[in-house]
């Protein structure tokens, strides 16, 4: 009997430990890139390490991977299927600024982005900023508590910009989709582009942030919208 019960119990931590992993990777065939040469400006500390985590529940058929304590925010390319029409979307998850919901609101949304012909850049963005007030309708005090994740937009955009040629993106065809958290940062680019949050480090930073279209889904609300 005891002997059994040491082997459930092995059993109990080994599918425990499975459940979690020390940061997110994409698919196979898909690597990520880090926005910053190196340190990202104004960085936070976080309770821990990187840590992707399987949720128990099921939402439409599959667990959803969150990935908390980011400070080491990262882009993936995936490339369109077919012919592709030259656009580019940078996409950002959700996650109240605490977690990132890696899958439901990133990779599936960037498979059926390909499908249609479209480069997708995922955008692992740091996670937690500060804590966020939501029901505050102050903007720049929000604004200053997103402030590092918005800095991880802004570089990423220029990014995509600055890397058109090499990854076939048409440089006028660069839009933004974010869910939640990430539509709360899809409005602040798409207004707040002319603002250098952080100091130039390189060639690519000369690029504009500027989206040239946006889509953002914050609390369940849907808003299309073109950059004028």
């Amino acid at each position: 009997m005891r002997i059994l019960i040491f082997a459930l119990s092995v059993v109990v931590v080994v599918c425990g430990k499975s459940a979690q992993a020390d940061s997110w990777q994409p698919s196979a065939g898909h690597t990520q890139i880090p926005i910053w040469p190196g340190a990202a400006p104004d960085l936070q500390p976080v309770p821990g390490p990187e840590t992707v985590t399987s949720s128990k529940e099921l939402l439409a058929g599959k667990p959803v991977i969150t990935v908390t304590n980011v400070t080491r925010p990262t882009i993936t390319v995936y490339g369109p299927e077919g012919k592709s029409g030259g656009a580019a979307v940078l996409v950002i998850p959700g996650g109240g600024f605490q977690i990132l919901a890696m899958d439901f609101e990133g990779t599936e949304i960037c498979d059926w982005l390909t499908s249609k012909g479209i480069t997708c850049v995922l955008l692992k963005y740091r996670v937690p900023s500060a804590p966020y007030v939501w029901k505050c309708a102050c903007r720049p005090h929000n604004l200053s508590l997103s402030l590092p994740s918005l800095q991880d937009v802004q570089r990423s955009m220029r990014l995509v910009r600055f890397h058109a040629a090499e990854w076939h993106v048409d440089p006028h065809k660069i839009g933004v989709v974010g869910f939640s958290a990430g539509g709360y940062l899809v409005a602040e680019i798409s207004t707040n582009f002319e603002r250098h949050l952080y100091p130039p480090v390189d060639a690519a930073d000369k690029e504009s942030s500027r989206p040239d279209l946006r889509c953002s889904s914050i609390r369940g609300i849907s808003s299309p919208l073109m950059a004028s």
